[in-house]
């Protein structure tokens, strides 16, 4: 006999259009099937499987355990190093000192700034570290207010919405990034509301699900924002080192232009592997609490993360701390090498994406729009001529007739962007160029094949509206 618990302060939430995809998905997939059609993946934002084999990264790993037992100068066979055994034992929250202190060196050389080691706390990836946040400043039970894109990424969507007193205020973008004068409305309206406005939550490098970078013009005008409404600003940043743009274009991350306005979340799952889910929350900032006072946001993150896993996974950083030496053991200089060997895979893919749709549809530029992305994963494809919906049911259709899995955009949209204009997101679908089933050539086809289908089904779905 089932037993339901009488919860009533609990409420369901809406499940994110990833996962109603990914749930719908293998019945889509029977149907597409069923008449011969190939599946062809444009939804999925996972790393492509080329560069998450783990065996050289296996294989580096231990070759870099050995080389700390060598430095250890354990030489007695049956002798246990003392990093092996800190790497299965009960470590603290911050985690391994040496894993801080060599991510703090080689990612500050990248962005130039002189990153404290005692200030890099693990997170659970990026992913983790929003959560962090979101429980630090939910606490005390008062309104609380965020500010973030629209659209903006869905995991953090799903993450402020399970708090009720917690409201989300969004801002329109163009190319370059949310609207300032929006951005300061929103904090202003916010606090009028009766909230407390913490920060402003974003995604500038390879904007999920937006599909472009930030200018650095737009960034600053964020950053002054920012400072002159005392909000922070939380950049989350996957794709830092998924970048399209040449060296010297690159732009700054708000880590690098203020760390005391900043808080910083890096995952090694894209520059590394997704599994082991390592992750820091970086920041420099102060925060006023009560009796007065102000107290290290890292020191209250802290706090907020012992409650939360007491113990990180020391096994796991070390395995991320060996991407952070060559084949020689040497201390690293930068990441970029190592980015490099994805970017291979991934700058091909996006080349073929913007080829493939500009061959098949550039000659409908009244009909059709994409994003350019100078990061990450994704382009958002417009349609322009006002009659397409892409809501659940067309989406299922391009599955269902084409075999095109992609996902809609409108649920990437908070709530209070689509009560400003009910038709946001509703024109638009998130293609993903990351994910393949195969590699090399074959994958390189694969995906080819994906977008030429995907432009046939956006020709003939929008020719039959």
């Amino acid at each position: 006999m089932n037993a339901t618990l009488d919860a009533p302060t609990l409420a369901q939430q809406p499940v994110s259009v990833t996962r109603k995809m990914a749930a719908s998905l293998p019945g889509l997939r029977a149907v597409a099937e069923a008449k011969g059609l190939r599946i062809h993946h444009l939804g999925a934002g996972y790393p492509n499987p080329e560069v998450t084999d783990p065996r050289g990264f296996i294989a580096h790993e231990q070759a870099f355990f050995e080389h700390l037992r060598r430095q250890e100068g354990v030489n007695d066979p049956h002798a246990l190093p003392e990093f092996l055994r800190e790497s299965y034992a009960y470590t603290d929250t911050l985690g391994p000192l040496s894993v801080r202190e060599s991510f703090a060196a080689v990612y500050g050389g990248d962005w130039g700034v002189a990153v404290d080691p005692a200030r890099l706390l693990p997170t659970v990836g990026a992913t983790g570290g929003i959560s962090l946040l979101c429980s630090l400043f939910e606490r005390p039970g008062a309104p609380v207010a965020y500010i973030t894109d629209a659209p903006t990424y869905a995991g953090f969507l799903a993450r402020a919405s399970l708090c009720r007193h917690a409201r989300i205020f969004s801002v329109d973008m163009d190319d370059e990034g949310p609207y300032p004068d929006e951005l300061r409305r929103a904090i202003r309206r916010a606090r009028a509301a009766g909230f407390f406005v913490p920060f402003y939550y974003t995604v500038p490098d390879g904007h999920n699900p937006a599909g472009f970078s930030f200018s650095m013009a737009r960034r600053q005008a964020i950053l002054d924002i920012a400072r002159e409404e005392g909000v922070l600003i939380v950049e989350d940043a996957p794709y830092v080192y998924i970048s399209y743009a040449d060296a010297a274009l690159r732009p700054q991350p708000f880590l690098a232009m203020d760390p005391a306005r900043t808080v910083h979340l890096f995952t090694g799952s894209k520059i590394g592997l997704p599994g082991p889910r390592v992750g820091f929350a970086y920041t420099e900032a102060s925060v006023a609490i009560e009796g007065g006072n102000a107290a290290s946001l890292t020191d209250l993150l802290l706090t907020e993360a012992s409650a939360d896993i007491l113990f990180q996974n020391p096994r796991a950083l070390r395995g991320f701390e060996s991407l952070l030496f060559d084949e020689s053991f040497k201390r690293r200089d930068s990441l970029w090498p190592v980015a490099e060997k994805k970017l291979e895979v991934y700058r091909e893919n996006r080349e073929i994406l913007l080829a493939t749709l500009d061959a098949k549809l550039g000659m409908h530029a009244a009909r059709f729009h994409w994003t350019t992305p100078e990061a990450g994963f994704f382009s958002v494809f417009t349609f322009l001529d006002g009659d397409i919906e892409t809501n659940d049911d067309f989406v299922a259709r391009m599955v269902a007739e084409y075999g095109v899995v992609v996902i809609p955009m409108y649920d990437f949209y908070p709530a209070d962007a689509r009560e400003r204009d009910p038709k946001a997101g509703r024109d638009q679908l998130r293609l993903s160029f990351c994910f393949t089933e195969h590699t090399g050539r074959a994958r390189a086809t694969e995906l080819a094949v994906a977008v030429d289908a995907f432009a046939d089904a956006a020709l003939a779905m929008s020719a039959r509206a």
